[in-house]
């Protein structure tokens, strides 16, 4: 499909501005501070609004204030961030070992602590991504909170009536009850510029989330106080970094702790001479898919189907079904690898010559005397972040010494299952890609894909090919670049963080290094989370839900029916 020039020239101006965007941020990181009235946070908040990301919406319109987009940031950020007017990005310097409470964003695994009323520390310990995540919502709540400060001051400087009875219902002054809490979002939504429905749904989103944020009245107030505060009373916000943060980031010092930790754990267990097949995936299908057949026999005896079960475990009541299930796996050849290293990324090891194949679901494809002879090894890593995956993959794929043996890593396949952003479909659909594209770099990554449509086939035409784009941050995603990569000769299906990182370290390991087989089999496949080209199917207009389910299960069972079945089992390699 050829595209015109008025898209391609727009699609030029929107990659421009996140190339700003991120020679802004990394000149940030490098001077350890950033002011939103700064030179730099000038040319941050342009570029922003420049390319007007599909995930933030209405940012750029000065009257209404982008409830979804603010929703979606707040699920990231640690409760009470709206109250501080400092925030700084830390490594693990030990405030793990401190009084200060650990707190953890809902939808964002990392450690943040709130040190007094106006400085909020983050514990950056993912790489370079993560940094400009943070940095990317942190500037767009900055906006918001300017747009609620010009909604709250008349011109002469005083309060509105509105932002009283706002201040009245946060201080306690106003206890809300069913009459006047409607009063309450009335006030709310002509701060806001928003209607009345719109705002009492976002106070009810936010809501649903209470114990990871203080409501929409207080984000709400806390955003617009300290905006005042900079405007009125020259109260300055913002970010800085830490100078341990500034000398260990890029520098795989998490990586290297957590891989080390893992190969420590194969040996001891006399596991690393089995061939090993690595899949990243969150860390509960896999131990489902093999043990909730058995586990839930007798609550569910007629229908035990994968999917079936796994839709009845992830209701919010069945968190004790849930542990039945993980017990009943650490008895059963699962191992838990404890992690210390700060990279937030869990694992599990399966020793299959520990499952016990009565035990297991007839969906699964088994060739028995496969896994008799050859008792592979199964390792689970949770989903990495961005640059990330590079670094944890990288440092896995190495070799290592150990009582003075040299060990080497028996990888015979490598999955990754994740969620991303579809171009061509909806949410729930399947994409598996034929190449990794990275955005803003001449880097591209073809790779034989040992998964084809052909293997979803219960999915139907909900399944796609072709090539996937790893972005910088999907923060930043908008429509001009996106069609673009998916109109253009690209042909792109859609897009993630983690695909180009993944395989710059796998092939650095096969064809460079050495330290695995250069054929080693490789299975990608994601299912959408979002379509970020369609109105209301964003990442900020919530999460997929139970609809994620049968892609998530469907994806796992046909990983696992690969390694079961011996297919495309490898000869021993050679060291």
């Amino acid at each position: 499909m050829s595209i015109n020039h008025n898209e391609l020239t727009r699609a030029r101006i929107s990659r421009a501005a996140i190339e700003r965007l991120y020679i802004e941020m990394r000149h940030l990181f490098n001077s350890g501070v950033y002011s939103e009235l700064g030179q730099r946070g000038e040319v941050l908040t342009e570029a922003l609004l420049t390319l007007a990301p599909e995930i933030y919406g209405s940012m750029a319109d000065p009257n209404k204030v982008e409830l979804e987009g603010l929703i979606y940031v707040i699920d990231r950020q640690p409760k009470g961030i709206e109250e501080c007017r400092f925030v700084k990005l830390v490594s693990e310097e030990g405030y793990r070992e401190s009084d200060f409470e650990v707190i953890v964003p809902a939808s964002r695994r990392r450690a943040c602590y709130r040190i007094d009323s106006d400085h909020m520390f983050i514990e950056v310990t993912r790489g370079r991504s993560e940094i400009y995540d943070i940095l990317t919502h942190l500037t767009f709540l900055y906006m918001e909170a300017d747009k609620i400060m010009n909604h709250a001051l008349l011109e002469t400087g005083e309060s509105t009536l509105e932002w009283k009875y706002l201040e009245a219902v946060v201080n306690g002054k106003v206890t809300l009850n069913h009459t006047n809490k409607e009063i309450a979002f009335t006030h709310l939504s002509t701060i806001l510029g928003r209607s009345f429905a719109e705002t009492k749904n976002a106070y009810e989103r936010m809501a649903a989330r209470s114990e990871k944020n203080n409501g929409l009245f207080s984000v709400v107030y806390g955003l617009g106080k300290t905006a005042m505060d900079e405007f009125l009373h020259g109260r300055k916000r913002a970010i800085t970094f830490s100078p341990t943060l500034r000398d260990r980031i890029g520098h795989h010092i998490y990586g290297e702790i957590w891989a080390k930790a893992i190969k420590r754990t194969l040996i001891d267990r006399g596991l690393i001479e089995r061939p090993l097949h690595i899949i990243s995936a969150n860390l509960h299908s896999v131990m489902n898919s093999l043990y909730a057949y058995h586990v839930l026999k007798k609550k569910f005896p007629k229908n035990r189907s994968i999917e079936f079960l796994a839709n009845q475990l992830s209701r919010p009541d069945s968190a004790p079904l849930r542990q039945q299930v993980r017990e009943f796996a650490l008895q059963n050849g699962m191992y838990e690898i404890e992690d210390d290293s700060g990279t937030n990324i869990y694992t599990q090891v399966f020793d299959t010559s520990q499952l016990d194949p009565a035990i297991l679901s007839p969906e699964l494809n088994i060739d028995l005397d496969y896994i008799k002879n050859e008792k592979p090894v199964i390792f689970v890593m949770d989903y990495a972040f961005g640059e990330q995956a590079y670094e944890t993959m990288d440092e896995l794929l190495k070799s290592y010494n150990y009582s003075g043996k040299t060990y080497y890593m028996p990888v015979k396949s490598i999955s990754v299952m994740g969620k991303a952003g579809i171009l061509i479909g909806g949410k729930g659909d399947i994409m598996i890609p034929s190449a990794h594209v990275f955005e803003g770099t001449a880097d591209n990554y073809p790779l034989k894909n040992d998964f084809e449509c052909e293997d979803f086939h219960e999915m139907e035409d909900r399944v796609c090919e072709g090539a996937m784009i790893t972005v910088l941050g999907t923060s930043l995603q908008n429509t001009d670049v996106l069609s673009y990569f998916k109109n253009s000769s690209w042909k792109a299906i859609g897009l993630e963080m983690e695909g180009a990182h993944y395989q710059k370290a796998i092939q650095a390991a096969s064809f460079i290094r050495k330290t695995i087989s250069k054929d080693v089999t490789l299975r990608y496949a994601y299912y959408a989370s979002d379509n970020p080209l369609v109105t209301g199917s964003t990442l900020a207009s919530g999460p997929l839900g139970s609809a994620g389910v049968k892609p998530t299960y469907l994806i796992t069972r046909k990983i696992l029916d690969k390694i079961f079945s011996g297919s495309k089992a490898l000869v021993k390699q050679e060291k």
